[in-house]
């Protein structure tokens, strides 16, 4: 897939994170990620109309035509625009599973602080 033929997704990170730095790393190795505008909404730009609060709070994307998706949703988006990927981001649109996704993320986002705090601890050794 190229950037002529695949929508253009801009996905907002929080780079102020170290579970997100390393999982958005993993999606910048892939060839698709070419195709994709990458915000680290930690770094204080324009959000396009996405307030900081929100964008640190979940995860978000942004098709080529404007729609905003956030949690679970915004995985599925991005997801299915990489090769490797694309049967996630079908599954987890598909009701009920994609209920059950974002289900999923909520837990995650509640268990994230401490996650983040052990993540630090761990990597300053």
């Amino acid at each position: 897939m190229n950037a002529a033929t695949s929508p253009l997704l801009t996905v907002y990170f929080d780079g102020s994170c170290p579970l997100c730095r390393a999982e958005i790393a993993i999606y910048r190795r892939l060839p698709e990620s070419q195709a994709m505008a990458w915000v680290d909404v930690s770094a204080g730009q324009d959000l396009g109309g996405l307030t900081c609060q929100a964008a640190m709070a979940r995860f978000h994307v942004r098709d080529s035509q404007g729609r905003m998706f956030s949690g679970a949703a915004a995985f599925s988006q991005m997801w299915r625009l990489f090769a490797g990927w694309r049967w996630l981001g079908w599954l987890s649109a598909w009701p009920p599973l994609s209920w059950c996704f974002e289900l999923g993320y909520r837990l995650f986002l509640k268990v994230r602080p401490q996650m983040q705090k052990w993540v630090r601890r761990w990597s300053e050794g």
